[in-house]
Parts: structure tokens; C-alpha cells; sequence
């Protein structure tokens, strides 16, 4: 079988309705049904866990009954088609849902948010069988995995900007210690707002504006509580000092930008 020139893990990927498929060659040979029928031959498969090349088997009759459905009318034939691509797509996100848990556990290996964070993984992994090119030289588990860090890492980063709507008033944005809110104090920025600022690639704040603050108020998961200055300054190999002017400059940055930037 021929192979696709990219090396991109999604590359070919083609929508047609709501299947997403990518070509292959070897679907238009005259005995391609007869390739892609049936299920690839496993033995002693652990339950939870499908290797890579069972994987990638189930990958590409997947994307083949996909393409069959593309190309069937509307009637019996295309519905066939179209079962047989969700079953193929629910046997593979079945046989690697432990991936799911592996990425939770290397992430954030508190039990209190392994379920919520399991759930969002399991999103991702659906979405990620979906758009694998299973014709390219990548393990599907490792691209799954990069998935899950990325999207676990987006999460984070609205969780933090929530816990920061909630605990810090607009108005005492540009304070110097972290406080609670009362009922008379000024109404909270939106966490959606707020996530944004904490976005790796957003210029507002430094990554060490980001560290601190995601320290001092405790948005970083990792971190047993919220931290002192001069904690977070010895991680940082700063002084106390210094830490508490990169803190009450990303506030004062943060206060700024909310003013200016009209709520939606």
C-alpha cells in the first residue's frame, strides 16, 4: 500500500458531513472490501488496552467504511457504511481508554479531579481517533497522549483564570496579597476573560508574571496550597522582593487590560 507524503498525524483528513475520513489509494482497488472486512487478527488483547498496530488496523477500515459512506447515496447502503465506522471508532476508543488515565495520572495525580479530568480526556480521545491518519509511521498512542497534555493544559488554564475571577474583585486587582471577596466589593471579572492572559503564547504577562501569580493564588494544580513570596522566590531563584514586584506588576497588568476590554 502507498503511503501519504506529510508526516502530519491528521494529514489527508476530508469531511463529509459529520464523518471525518482520510483517503487512501488502496480504497479504490477492486478488492479493497475484502481488505478492510472483518476485524484485524489479536490475540490476548487486555481488556482497556489495543497495541498500536491493532490500532492502526481498526484505523484504516474506519476511515475506509467512512469514505464507502461518502460515495453510497442516502439509503441502506450508506447506513451500513456509516455503522460500520462508528463501531470501528468505538472499538478503538475502548481499547485505548487507559491512555486516558495514564494522561491523568502523569498530569495531576490528586484523586479529586481524576474524574472530571478523565472526562475531558475521554473527549479528546474520541476526537483524536477520528482525525488519525493510520497510514502514517506514528504511534496513535503517542499522538493521543499529546492531545491529552495539550487539552489538559487548556483546562488548567480556565480552571486557574475561574479560581482568579472568584478570588480576586476587580477592584483589588492591583493589591498585594490574596483576598476574599464580600458582597460590597466590585463585581468579578468573567474566568473566560481572564483564561486568555494565562495562555502560554499571550504577550500581556511573562511567563514568570504567569508562574507567580498561578503560585501565590493557587491556580497551579501541582502546588499543595497557594504559596508565600518567599516560596515561590526560592523556586524561582528570586528574592522575596522581587517576586512581590512581578506579582503587583501582572495584577496591575490584569486590572488594566479588564478596564479596557468591554465584557461580552
Amino acid at each position: 500500500m502507498k503511503t501519504a507524503t506529510s508526516k502530519h498525524p491528521q494529514a489527508g483528513l476530508t469531511a463529509k458531513g459529520d464523518l471525518y475520513f482520510v483517503f487512501h489509494p488502496s480504497f479504490e482497488e477492486s478488492d479493497a472490501e475484502q481488505s478492510y472486512r472483518g476485524a484485524p487478527a489479536v490475540e490476548g488483547e487486555p481488556l482497556g488496552f489495543m497495541p498500536d498496530e491493532v490500532t492502526r488496523a481498526w484505523g484504516q477500515r474506519m476511515h475506509y467504511a467512512a469514505w464507502r459512506a461518502s460515495q453510497e447515496p442516502p439509503g441502506r447502503e450508506a447506513a451500513r457504511w456509516r455503522r460500520r465506522y462508528y463501531d470501528c471508532r468505538d472499538r478503538i476508543v475502548l481499547g485505548n481508554r487507559k491512555l486516558t488515565f495514564r494522561a491523568v495520572q502523569k498530569w495531576h495525580p490528586a484523586a479529586q479531579w481524576a474524574e472530571d479530568l478523565a472526562g475531558e480526556c475521554q473527549v479528546v480521545l474520541i476526537k483524536a481517533v477520528a482525525a488519525f491518519n493510520p497510514w502514517l509511521d506514528i504511534c496513535f498512542s503517542t499522538y493521543a497522549f499529546t492531545c491529552f497534555m495539550r487539552a489538559l493544559s487548556r483546562l488548567s488554564q480556565r480552571q486557574a483564570a475561574d479560581r482568579l475571577s472568584r478570588s480576586l474583585p476587580l477592584g483589588s486587582l492591583a493589591g498585594g496579597e490574596p483576598c476574599t471577596a464580600t458582597s460590597e466589593e466590585p463585581a468579578r471579572p468573567d474566568g473566560a476573560r481572564l483564561a486568555e492572559y494565562f495562555e502560554e503564547k499571550h504577550p500581556l504577562l511573562t511567563q514568570r508574571e504567569k508562574t507567580v501569580l498561578l503560585r501565590r493564588y493557587h491556580f497551579d494544580e501541582n502546588a499543595p496550597r497557594a504559596e508565600t513570596l518567599e516560596q515561590v522566590g526560592r523556586k524561582l531563584g528570586l528574592s522575596k522582593e522581587r517576586v512581590r514586584q512581578l506579582q503587583c506588576s501582572a495584577l496591575e497588568k490584569l486590572r488594566a487590560a479588564l478596564l479596557t476590554q468591554p465584557a461580552t
